[in-house]
């Protein structure tokens, strides 16, 4: 890996970290184009540069979370199936998970047509999107948490599995995204911070590693504060179809290259 690399790794996860379409997925695909070996440290690269695009969520969030104080117990409570998730299946999230481009494949495919139902049952009327997160009940935090720990598996999209229940909930699509982001913060941390643990013994602090490292964190905070706003303004106005369409069709070409 060299400068370039952990450039283009930041970008794609500063893109695809909070839209519904799976950074991880999305950065084990890129990796693969680029013949990036799959090993312990492109790993923890890929976890740890997450970090920064959820250091933006902070810098973006933190008056507004300042001002809803009500919302940090819930989003405690939402993380606790996901750290019960990722401590007990961490072995297997990174040996099993990460390595099956079919399961990945799969995955995209099935949340994108979960998300074009969704939709469609919004455009008839059936589900009504009213509902604002400084209104949700702690069991409705819970249940977004059992939904975020699908997010284990590679091409299910942290945020967009969140997204599904809550707006199957009948929570608004730019309220449901907000709290995606909010409940990114512990979740991304958490696993930074487990990954730096596992791997304290076995990774390679040069200062090479260490810079590819930072440039990645930097680039992904830079890139997903820019795309944070962006979103939260489109969906607004927008559903969700592109992004549904998007994972259809990436599904699709990845499948035909295997």
């Amino acid at each position: 890996m060299n400068v370039f690399h952990a450039v283009i790794l930041g970008i794609v996860e500063g893109l695809t970290e909070f839209l519904p379409v799976s950074s991880t997925a999305h950065l084990i695909i890129v990796s693969n184009f680029l013949t990036f070996p799959q090993d312990q440290y492109l790993k923890f690269f890929e976890v740890f540069i997450q970090s920064g695009a959820i250091l933006a969520v902070l810098v973006m969030f933190f008056q507004y979370i300042l001002r809803h104080k009500d919302l940090i117990r819930k989003i405690g409570i939402s993380f606790i199936p996901t750290a019960f998730t990722g401590f007990f299946l961490y072995k297997t999230i990174k040996n099993i998970f990460f390595e099956s481009d079919l399961l990945i494949i799969d995955a995209l495919f099935t949340v994108g047509i979960i998300f074009l139902i969704l939709e469609y049952l919004i455009a008839s009327k059936k589900i009504v999107l009213e509902k604002t997160i400084s209104s949700m009940s702690l069991s409705d935090a819970f249940t977004a948490g059992l939904f975020q720990a699908l997010a284990v598996v590679p091409g299910v999209s942290r945020s967009g599995i969140v997204m599904i229940f809550l707006m199957a909930a009948g929570y608004k699509r730019s309220e449901a995204a907000l709290y995606s982001f909010l409940l990114a913060v512990p979740t991304i941390f958490a696993a930074s911070g487990y990954d730096l643990y596992k791997m304290r013994h076995a990774f390679d602090w040069s200062t090479s590693n260490i810079m590819f490292i930072l440039t990645g964190f930097i680039t992904s905070f830079g890139v997903a504060y820019l795309v944070i706003r962006w979103f939260i303004g489109f969906l607004k106005t927008n559903s969700l179809i592109p992004f549904a369409l998007y994972r259809v069709a990436l599904a699709i070409i990845l499948l035909l290259a295997s």
